[in-house]
């Protein structure tokens, strides 16, 4: 199943579920958060039969991030090795952690805002891992059954900002700089191996398998529920792969007007001008 928030005239906005061509209203959830908060809500969403738009005469911009207000989003560095290796860096024995904000997240299809202060803006194509009940102290053999489905968030960064110091969250949560969808599919139907990639300006600059993670989702969902109860909602992103434009020789950064394209087979594709602001 696939699902996903909305945007509507106005403020509005509302959950849906994607049936073949068209986007269903998932009528009294103002967004996909609400939704997963309710015990249920994959039975919710399979039967809802609200307004139906049609997929291609939805604008782009009217696909919000797929969660738009999360209790928490939770990043995971150094979690593919190839990205792990460019830092100059050697495998982690537990995952390295830091924080985004709600205000950084924008949809798959809106500009990216690139701070005036910063010079080296860089992008992270990711995987998201979406919760779908209260985690706390999980097994990871059961961690799956708290996943309510994955989507794409590029992870995009401020490197001048985020290596001021030894902490990583001034440069990672600038708002309006984190793509969050199109939509999310449910943890029963899809899994670890398809391909991401991202795409700068027409050239390929990160691919690689989603297998390839040093820490996967259900380990990343027990350390993490180890430490702090993880809420329907809340959301993981689970690290980049090589390819960033920090890591190259010469450096290369976003540019004003750069086109960004992140996808993920079988989660969906991104496309966002960056914008200096």
């Amino acid at each position: 199943m696939k699902l996903a928030t909305l945007r509507l005239e106005g403020a509005a906005t509302t959950a849906v579920r994607i049936d073949g061509d068209a986007a269903i209203e998932i009528s009294g959830y103002a967004d996909l958060g609400a939704l997963l908060a309710v015990e249920g809500w994959r039975d919710i969403a399979a039967v809802a039969d609200g307004t139906s738009h049609v997929l291609s005469e939805i604008a782009p911009q009217s696909w919000a991030p797929v969660v738009p207000k999360p209790g928490k989003i939770i990043c995971v560095g150094q979690n593919y090795e190839t990205h792990i290796t460019e830092m100059g860096r050697e495998l982690p024995q537990y995952p390295t952690l830091f924080a985004k904000f709600p205000e950084a997240l924008v949809g798959a299809f809106d500009e990216i805002e690139m701070p005036a202060v910063s010079s080296q803006v860089d992008w992270e194509a990711e995987l998201a891992v979406v919760i779908g009940a209260p985690a706390r102290r999980v097994s990871e053999s059961d961690a799956k059954n708290y996943i309510a489905g994955y989507a794409v968030i590029n992870d995009v960064s401020m490197r001048d900002y985020q290596y001021r110091t030894l902490q990583w969250l001034q440069g990672k949560t600038f708002e309006n700089t984190a793509p969050f969808g199109p939509y999310l599919v449910t943890a029963d139907e899809w899994d670890l191996g398809p391909i991401m990639k991202c795409v700068v300006d027409g050239e390929t600059v990160q691919e690689t398998t989603t297998a390839e993670l040093v820490f996967t989702p259900a380990k990343l969902v027990s350390y993490i529920s180890d430490i702090i109860t993880l809420n329907a909602g809340d959301v993981i992103a689970t690290g980049t792969t090589g390819g960033v434009g920090h890591a190259r020789t010469p450096a290369r950064y976003l540019s004003d007007g750069s086109l960004l394209e992140t996808s993920i087979e079988g989660l969906g594709a991104q496309r966002n001008i960056a914008k200096v602001v």
